[in-house]
């Protein structure tokens, strides 16, 4: 049976209570200004509880007006000649949908990424439109009462783990019957780094043109395979490292896939740098919440070297983040010497990028709740990302049953024999 998504409904929602004049424009902030004019998004699949009355999407409206008037830049639009967001309570867009099959069709014997977008709206491959929502709602019912829930924001003021929290207050609220109170900062990324009139990252954007010469994939490991993962790279010589995190396993597997796949397709000898984002939020020697909004994250950059394998791959990303997260430590957001250590980190300073250079952006939602996002009728069984609008790129996110890793990424649709061939070579992943 094909999939056919009908819209029924699309609106704008505004804040339950006006913005007030003061706050009428948000300064971007640091990185904030250097990401790229894409969309970061997620789709929550959750199973059918009970059915849903006709209050159902109403509810739903009302509950995101109340979490938008803390978090009211999501309804402002962007300015990008005074790089500020003119919170001006335009709104956010709703849409109600509803398709013609059930959850399962979706969900097995395997997932189907491939329909994941489908269900998050406006996930556009580049972004030129200021005028356009920040943030877009796509509320969908299966014929078996399931219901999808994808949201979808730029990248110029949200973050993962701003997506989170906008999703974490929203179904809190939508559980209440009155407001409930507010908690945490709200968007502070250009109190916490103010800006600096920065361009964005020239990053290798995959445009409308190029989307059908691209496709999704996905790569999972459950507990089991983590496990053996550690075993295995514990067990070998010449390995520093006697801590791996799930994240960093993962990791490793892919870049040395895309390393293989690079060499294997072309013949130019290039360097090879694996580029995550990390999180400042409670990792620098002054105060920064966790639920913090906005882009508030550096970088760091791992040159592969003369790495060969997956575990030593793994053995380099792991000491390198450790490093880096050391630094932040010892530096306070407010102080001089902490604005300077995370705009050289951010700019990447000291990292060789060459026009030849292979960089592969991986980055980790793992731990971000997003599998404990309860409206009232239960957790998701399924959690998925928006395609990465990058060519180069990944974005892992742990498994329904919060140990595994799940890996979503793109891959040209003439590299995938090299690419599935390169995972079967990967002897790290026996």
């Amino acid at each position: 049976m094909m999939m056919n998504i009908e819209k029924h409904s699309s609106k704008l929602v505004k804040p339950f209570v006006p913005t007030p004049p003061t706050l009428r424009h948000y300064k971007i902030g640091l990185v904030d200004e250097l990401m790229p004019f894409i969309n970061v998004g997620v789709a929550l699949y959750f199973p059918a509880k009970s059915n849903h009355d006709a209050e159902f999407v109403t509810r739903l409206e009302k509950s995101l007006e109340k979490t938008l008037t803390r978090l009211y830049p999501l309804a402002g639009r962007f300015d990008n000649k005074t790089l500020t967001i003119d919170c001006n309570d335009q709104g956010v867009k709703f849409i109600y949908a509803k398709v013609n099959i059930k959850l399962q069709d979706i969900l097995a014997p395997n997932v189907n990424v491939k329909f994941v977008d489908d269900f998050i709206p406006s996930n556009k491959f580049a972004i030129d439109q200021f005028h356009e929502p920040l943030l877009t709602v796509q509320v969908t019912m299966f014929e078996c009462g399931s219901v999808a829930l994808g949201v979808n924001a730029s990248h110029k003021i949200v973050d993962a783990s701003t997506l989170s929290t906008f999703i974490t207050e929203w179904a809190a609220m939508n559980q209440k019957e009155n407001e409930i109170e507010s908690t945490g900062p709200g968007f502070n990324s250009s109190s916490l780094f103010p800006g600096r009139c920065l361009s964005p990252f020239p990053l290798q954007l995959i445009t409308e043109d190029m989307s059908t010469k691209y496709t999704r994939m996905i790569l999972s490991f459950n507990e089991s395979a983590i496990s053996k993962l550690k075993a295995k790279a514990m067990a070998k010589e010449n390995i520093c490292t006697k801590y791996y995190s799930k994240v960093q396993l993962v990791s490793s597997i892919l870049w040395k896939a895309f390393i293989d796949v690079d060499r294997a397709t072309n013949n130019i000898p290039k360097n090879y740098i694996l580029l995550q984002a990390v999180s400042l939020r409670e990792k620098m020697a002054s105060l920064i919440p966790k639920n913090s909004c906005g882009n508030i994250l550096a970088f760091c950059a791992t040159e592969a070297k003369n790495a060969e394998t997956s575990e030593e791959l793994a053995d380099l990303l792991t000491n390198n983040v450790k490093k880096t997260i050391n630094s932040f430590s010892n530096v306070r957001h407010d102080s001089e010497d902490g604005q300077t250590t995370i705009l050289n980190v951010v700019t990447l300073k000291d990292v060789n990028v060459q026009e030849s250079t292979h960089v592969l952006i991986v980055t980790s939602w793992s731990k971000f709740p997003f599998y404990e996002a309860d409206f009232g009728f239960g957790k998701p069984a399924w959690a998925a990302p928006a395609s990465v609008a990058l060519q180069r790129a990944a974005c892992l996110m742990d498994d329904a049953q919060g140990n595994g890793v799940d890996a979503h990424f793109m891959v040209e649709v003439e590299n995938v024999p090299y690419f599935e061939r390169a995972l079967k070579c990967i002897s790290f992943a026996d």
